[in-house]
């Protein structure tokens, strides 16, 4: 099974990444979960992702494509993977059907998880990490046991930068101009299911894996 999922920021594309992927025993491959560890690291990549995504834009194509390019040739893609935050844009979508072209491992299907706008800041503006540990919780949905402390280490809680209302409305704005657009080009290819993202996470999951059995006995 090789999986591209797509929806806004805040759609759950993370949660449901690995959930599918661990159903069908395939990686998931998480570019944001890239550049975070760079981040981490302080490299040289991850210094020049994090003034974009601080700034709620996205990483420059050239980046992430060579970043996506090199994960998929790795041996452990060979029965199948899945794609949660790439591609972004109609320019990485079309790279991606060259990668995956050039390796003789095409897509099977492109699931959508729709969400509302305003569900979105919801989740995302209430998620806290941790300084120390990393662990994210949530004000409303998964909160600690005493505010702003972690339960896991004991850890300071902070809202990160691009957690927050403003940039979470600019993450959506550039959202529907850059990323959108995908629905209906893989629409037109054949490859679009959707799927509401709303709900719990088990049924969110029951929903996915379900059109994503349907989308492959066509």
């Amino acid at each position: 099974m090789r999986v591209v999922l797509v929806g806004a920021p805040g759609a759950g594309k993370g949660t449901q990444a690995k959930h599918i992927a661990s159903h069908y025993e395939i990686p998931p491959i998480s570019t944001g979960d890239i550049f975070r560890a760079n981040i981490a690291e302080q490299t040289a990549l991850g210094k020049t992702a994090k003034r974009f995504m601080d700034a709620g834009d996205l990483v420059p194509d050239e980046v992430t494509i060579g970043i996506v390019r090199d994960r998929l040739a790795q041996d452990d893609t060979a029965s199948g993977f899945l794609l949660d935050g790439f591609p972004r844009t109609l320019a990485q979508a079309e790279a991606l059907g060259e990668i995956v072209a050039d390796l003789g491992t095409p897509l099977d299907v492109v699931l959508e998880l729709q969400v509302e706008d305003d569900e979105v800041v919801r989740r995302l503006s209430g998620r806290r990490t941790c300084r120390n540990c990393g662990h994210v919780w949530h004000v409303e949905f998964d909160p600690p046991s005493v505010a702003g402390v972690c339960d896991e280490c004991g850890g300071e809680l902070f809202q990160r930068d691009d957690d927050l209302p403003e940039t979470i409305r600019r993450r959506l704005e550039v959202y529907s101009e850059q990323t959108a657009p995908l629905v209906g080009y893989y629409a037109e290819r054949g490859l679009l299911r959707s799927t509401t993202a709303i709900g719990s996470v088990d049924e969110i999951t029951k929903r996915s894996v379900e059109a994503l059995e349907l989308a492959t006995q066509v």
